[in-house]
């Protein structure tokens, strides 16, 4: 992988890369709502300005008693500021602001006056002599709501639009309002207020945000990076080590621990207890293969020895000798192989089956023992005697189990053995072999089923096996979902006890 690769690839700039959109999509959004939010209030503000501008023409109109005949005198603001338009219900324009070139969104695009006509007298109030046919261009139509005499009415509509002033044209918001003035015609009165301070300040912001955006994100990526790095270089050291723990092969070695007690910190510590277990396995390995040598080469040895002999001396070959090696050297290739299938994981099956009835098959082919085994199938703590306590698993396996531990007990007991098989309160089968022999010291309990074992240094080989059968019952025990322990036997011997549970 090329460089680059590498770089984009890492961690940090993926958390670099991640917290920058994040930071910018949140940005952006946070940017938008702002400019919503500016523009919204911009708009109303200019709503009310041009709301006080037509409720100050309105009222001008509405002060002139007697009836206004002539609207060309009227006081109206700054036309640039806030454009003004007052026309009669029938749409006939009676005055503009002056210099209004053009405008839109008032419904009255004129703005020069063609006449002012004055209300005759006889004419009824509201009556327009402008336009008689009703149609309404955008003032107010005719009605009962209009207001009385020298009165204003409300606010009835605000509009955006635009106008033309002095050749300048620029966007405004314009409010409409019905007056009636001392003749007793209503008019309406269109007043703007100009949008350039909300278009100012909206594209102001737009930029700002626009140029500190990319600014923004390029301090909170180069802050992330800074941070991430910080953070993983723990994680790195721990890389570089274990990559030199790989290279040298040596699992004595350690990660560095940071005094930290975050994430890194126990991937660090749970580095190094990974190490300490491969260590031990390692170990462990290392030792079963010396010893597995070491025991294999005694009957090999013994018996191309003795096959020497037999061949260069056919009168002196010992042949139940010479069998009595192979029967060994048998037994322990079994053994290994089956410790290398455990070791491999290699787990039982769901078979169910009676233990009590395997206990008495097997004790009932063991016709060669040095001392009798009693067997009591059923009787046991809290629990009444009872047949058929079936477990589930391998059954051959569970059989080797218990040859290997009457094969133990045999070889220590003075003068009895005795098997058991019972129901435990908690519903756990419990197989137990007890004998009276010389038992097993406290502090040895749990050395003894470590495999190549043999508390008894001066014990031959011949008579103490490789010392792999303890070993070897106690993996099977924990592949069946078991206990194996021991304790002392109340007849003063080795008493071993395979808890399994229940079928």
């Amino acid at each position: 992988m090329s460089a680059g690769g590498r770089l984009f690839g890492s961690v940090r700039a993926k958390t670099s890369l991640a917290a920058t959109a994040v930071v910018a999509v949140a940005l952006v959004a946070a940017g938008i709502a702002v400019l919503l939010s500016l523009h919204a209030n911009l708009t109303d503000q200019a709503d009310q300005e041009a709301d006080t501008s037509a409720r100050e023409v309105a009222l001008d109109i509405a002060s002139q008693v007697p009836a206004r005949t002539s609207y060309a005198d009227l006081d109206l603001p700054d036309t640039e500021e806030h454009p003004v338009q007052v026309v009669t219900e029938g749409g006939l324009l009676l005055v503009a602001g002056e210099d209004l070139e053009r405008i839109s969104g008032t419904g009255v695009p004129g703005v020069r006056v063609v006449q002012s006509p004055a209300p005759q007298p006889g004419d009824e109030p509201g009556d327009d002599d402008g336009d008689d046919d009703g149609d309404d261009h955008g003032g107010r139509g005719r009605g009962g709501d209009d207001p009385a005499v020298g009165e204003i009415g409300e606010i009835t509509d605000h509009n955006s639009g635009s106008a033309t002033v002095d050749g300048r044209t620029g966007d405004y918001r314009f409010a409409t309002i019905a007056v009636t003035d001392g003749s007793g015609r209503t008019v309406t009165v269109h007043a703007g207020a100009s949008l350039a301070a909300r278009q100012s300040a909206v594209g102001t912001a737009t930029v700002a945000m626009l140029l500190g955006l990319p600014v923004l994100l390029l301090v909170v990526g180069g802050v992330t990076w800074l941070v991430t790095r910080r953070a993983l270089r723990p994680v790195e050291g721990i890389r570089r080590e274990m990559a030199a723990i790989t290279a040298s092969e040596d699992l004595s070695r350690r990660v560095p621990e940071p005094a930290a007690h975050d994430e890194v910190a126990r991937l660090a510590r749970t580095t190094n207890e990974t190490l300490t277990a491969l260590e031990a396995a390692v170990d462990r390995q290392r030792r079963f293969v010396a010893d597995a040598s070491h025991e294999l080469r005694s009957p090999i040895a013994s018996l191309r020895t003795q096959l020497e002999v037999g061949d260069a001396h056919p009168e002196l070959l010992d042949v139940p000798g010479a069998v009595a090696d192979t029967v060994r050297l048998q037994r322990l290739a079994a053994d290994l192989l089956l410790l290398a299938r455990l070791d491999a994981g290699e787990r039982p099956g769901p078979t169910r089956f009676d233990l009590g009835a395997l206990v008495r098959e097997e004790i009932s082919q063991r016709t060669l023992d040095r001392v009798p085994v009693t067997v009591d199938i059923g009787r046991g703590s809290g629990s009444a005697r009872s047949e058929g306590i079936e477990v589930a698993g391998s059954r051959g396996q569970l059989a080797r189990v218990l040859g290997n531990l009457l094969d133990n007990a045999q070889r220590h007991a003075r003068g009895s053995v005795e098997v058991s098989v019972h129901r435990a309160p908690d519903g756990r089968v419990v197989l137990a072999v007890a004998d009276d022999g010389s038992g097993v010291p406290e502090a040895e309990r749990e050395r003894i089923f470590e495999r190549f074992v043999r508390l008894d240094d001066a014990r031959s080989r011949d008579d103490g096996g490789a010392g792999l059968g303890l070993a070897i019952a106690r993996d099977v025990a924990e592949r069946h979902g078991g206990t194996l322990t021991t304790v002392n036997s109340p007849t003063g011997g080795a008493h071993f006890q395979l808890t399994l549970p229940p079928a």
